[in-house]
């Protein structure tokens, strides 16, 4: 009884006056109830912005001195995380390690629901110490509810160890959020479906992984302007991508851009050489001084 007293109390498991009669409506109907819905997520997941930023700088500092970024969660939260993972890679061609999702169940649950390992909190802890975590690390925790055991247990183990945590839940006053250095609370109320956390809070939290990756990823400087200067041209459409993000950049078209490109060997390397006109040794030269940064290492060139 106590448990269901405490599901009870949570904000995602209350029902939503929206949609009580939800099952009597037409299709039309069902789809622009759930369209209403939608729309106040983004507006919640502004409110939590200030938090967000705070993470994105401590993710920033963390993987500027060759920490990892770590997800980990349960259920629709875990899959959120790993997807967000993987995508990091193929998006600013980075390594596979530097952003790592974690789901409890392992593989098997990212295309079949077992909820069951969500209760062990030794589980969650026991994937971090398996990953090697050190306090180089940042670990985000996510969940909905803000109370799942794995998380919980994950987050315990990666406040020992020093790492930097972060929480995302959809909770008020949680016990994921007074369990971590930041926490990320975004109020998205009551589902569609009571207790369906895959939709309201599942968009949320999509988001909100998004700015985190995505803002980290441009401090770092894998962006210059909104364009991805850390692609690896390895296939034609990659190449012809490549073409077009130097072209833009520097103002060449798209021909000369290619020229550049299979000059300096790398689209940082020729923007450098485009923008400031000097040679790709040069290009290179300031491009390590500036950590890779390709605003910083022409801001030199115009200042030297």
């Amino acid at each position: 009884m106590a448990e269901k007293q405490s599901l009870d109390r949570l904000l995602t498991e209350q029902r939503n006056a929206a949609s009580e009669d939800i099952d009597a409506k037409s299709t039309l109907e069902i789809i622009e109830i759930i369209n209403q819905q939608d729309r106040n997520v983004a507006e919640a997941v502004a409110q939590a912005i200030p938090a967000i930023a705070e993470a994105v700088d401590v993710i920033t500092e963390r993987l500027g001195k060759g920490g990892r970024l770590i997800y980990i969660g349960a259920g629709t939260s875990g899959r959120l995380g790993v997807l967000d993972a993987a995508e990091c890679g193929p998006t600013f061609s980075v390594a596979a390690e530097l952003v790592q999702g974690v789901i409890a169940g392992g593989e098997a649950a990212l295309a079949r629901a077992t909820e069951a390992g969500e209760d062990d909190p030794e589980a969650g802890a026991a994937e971090l110490r398996q990953r090697g975590l050190s306090e180089s690390d940042v670990v985000v925790g996510i969940a909905a509810s803000g109370r799942t055991p794995y998380v919980l247990g994950a987050m315990a183990e990666a406040r020992r160890m020093a790492a930097a945590t972060i929480g995302i839940s959809c909770t008020p006053d949680s016990e994921l959020s007074r369990a971590v250095e930041i926490p990320i609370t975004v109020l998205t109320g009551p589902e569609v479906i009571a207790g369906s956390t895959r939709m309201k809070a599942g968009t949320a939290t999509k988001l909100v992984l998004n700015m985190l990756s995505t803002a980290a990823m441009i401090r770092l400087g894998h962006v210059y302007g909104n364009l991805m200067v850390n692609v690896q041209p390895t296939n034609h459409k990659l190449m012809e991508r490549a073409r077009r993000i130097v072209s833009h950049a520097s103002g060449l078209g798209v021909e000369e851009a290619g020229r550049v490109l299979e000059e300096a060997g790398s689209v940082r390397t020729a923007i450098v050489m485009a923008l400031a006109r000097c040679s790709r040794e040069e290009a290179e030269s300031r491009l390590k001084a500036a950590k890779g940064k390709v605003r910083e290492a022409l801001e030199s060139a115009r200042n030297g």
